[in-house]
């Protein structure tokens, strides 16, 4: 039996409850009916301020008439393809990709799914080196899919048998509980030192690839230091392994660059792109240089999906691209990253369960603490603001992973208004103020 859209709340609950299989966290309580520029709005008529760009994706705010467009058309035209056809969008898709980035990236895939993407980075970097270990990030989350979900290390792994062999865990450089300390401060140089010389002693001599994230977002919204990126390449380099860019987060503006990368002037050998590349659609995208994808191709690469390099989704993909650019939407990111900062800070000042303010751009978080000397986490607090910024109109930390659910992430469309911003820093500041610490 169908619910009608008109069936009670309570009929809707239960056919939930009945039906579908549990994936993670509690499911947000509202029925979300309709989504519109940086609001969502649930079966009652409630508009719900969205501080988290949906999963992360929604780059462009809710139904933006760019992607409007190019869904209505593509979907009247050319949607789905078996995948080794090529049509206009995906050729084209890839040469504005290409165009974005510095060489030597040129050469690109399209798939679906982050994980998807980093499955096939990985595999390229296999294949290219003829190596089979990777190392990654603790607080690292790069998808659930095979490879993806073995160099993942910010979500439960018990219960599942055996990961993939040749995966190696480096600490993040985290740098509000720093490991390694040098003047009261993160030395991430003598940490990435002394985390290769553990790489090297448990190598069995086949590296092939590390795979980070600029920002580590569902690890709690850490950031790599500048120099890290160009340190941490050099290291790959000397071993001949391969510098993967998860970029699944940080890509396309969110950052106020274009990529992430960029502000430190690294360009990886492999990035992987999605969420924001489809601003809320099931795109994902893997780009490398020319001398990689001529090696693998020669060695027989192979990575299809249903939906590999599917139309409909690149031509949302280039209407993304031509919008950013169009309306300028990095310079938007950095103006508005720099009052949503200030903003927080100020959160910060006045409320002492803020232990630390970070990030970049419009992805930037605040981590709850029981107290600033400790920095002992607020799991529980973390979970109580959440809810009540629900109740007040606002949705944010999408992350409720018990191991970083006092870390509140934030992640608003780029095209947010500086009113709509605002309000949700207002809301923010309500829900901390009357929230207290779970018995």
């Amino acid at each position: 039996m169908t619910l009608s859209i008109s069936a009670p709340a309570a009929d809707f609950w239960r056919a939930a409850d009945r039906h579908l299989i549990r994936y993670g966290g509690p499911f947000v309580p509202a029925i979300v009916e309709r989504a519109a520029g940086s609001y969502v709005y649930d079966s009652d008529g409630r508009a719900i301020l969205d501080f988290t760009s949906g999963q992360m994706s929604a780059l462009l705010g809710h139904s933006h008439p760019a992607i409007v467009d190019a869904v209505r058309h593509s979907v009247s035209t050319l949607d789905h393809l078996f995948s080794w056809m090529l049509s206009r969008p995906v050729v084209d898709l890839a040469s504005a990709l290409a165009e974005s980035l510095p060489d030597p990236l040129s050469k690109v895939l399209l798939l679906s799914t982050g994980g998807e993407s980093n499955e096939a980075a990985v595999r390229l970097a296999k294949l290219y080196t003829g190596g089979h270990e990777v190392v990654a990030l603790s607080q690292s989350y790069h998808g659930v899919t095979h490879a993806s979900a073995a160099a993942s290390y910010s979500v439960p792994r018990r219960g599942y048998g055996p990961v993939i062999p040749g995966n190696l865990v480096i600490p993040a450089p985290d740098a509000y509980r720093p490991t390694v300390v040098k003047d009261g401060r993160l030395d991430w140089r003598t940490q990435l030192d002394q985390a290769f010389a553990m790489v090297d002693a448990q190598s069995v001599g086949s590296l092939a690839a590390c795979i980070v994230e600029p920002i580590l977002s569902t690890g709690g919204i850490i950031e790599l230091p500048s120099g890290y990126l160009a340190a941490l390449k050099a290291k790959c380099h000397e071993r001949g392994m391969l510098l993967i860019l998860d970029e699944a987060q940080t890509g396309l503006c969110r950052t106020g660059d274009w990529y992430a990368f960029q502000r430190d002037g690294v360009t990886p050998d492999i990035i992987t792109l999605s969420k924001t590349l489809g601003a809320g659609l099931p795109l994902s995208a893997v780009v490398t240089s020319a001398e990689i994808e001529e090696r693998c191709h020669e060695r027989g690469f192979f990575f299809a999906t249903t939906h590999t390099s599917d139309p409909l989704p690149a031509a949302v993909g280039l209407a993304v691209l031509e919008t950013l650019r169009r309306e300028a939407l990095d310079e938007a990111a950095r103006r508005l990253g720099d009052r949503l900062r200030a903003g927080l800070l100020d959160l910060r000042g006045r409320h002492e369960a803020i232990g630390d303010v970070r990030g970049r751009g419009l992805l930037q978080g605040i981590e709850l603490v029981t107290d600033r000397q400790s920095r002992t986490p607020a799991n529980a607090l973390g979970t109580a603001v959440t809810r009540a910024c629900l109740d007040l109109g606002l949705h944010l930390n999408i992350v409720q992973l018990s191991s970083v659910s006092s870390v509140l992430r934030l992640a608003p469309p780029l095209t947010m208004s500086d009113a709509e911003l605002d309000l949700g820093l207002s809301i923010l500041d309500e829900a901390l103020a009357k929230t207290r610490p779970p018995a």
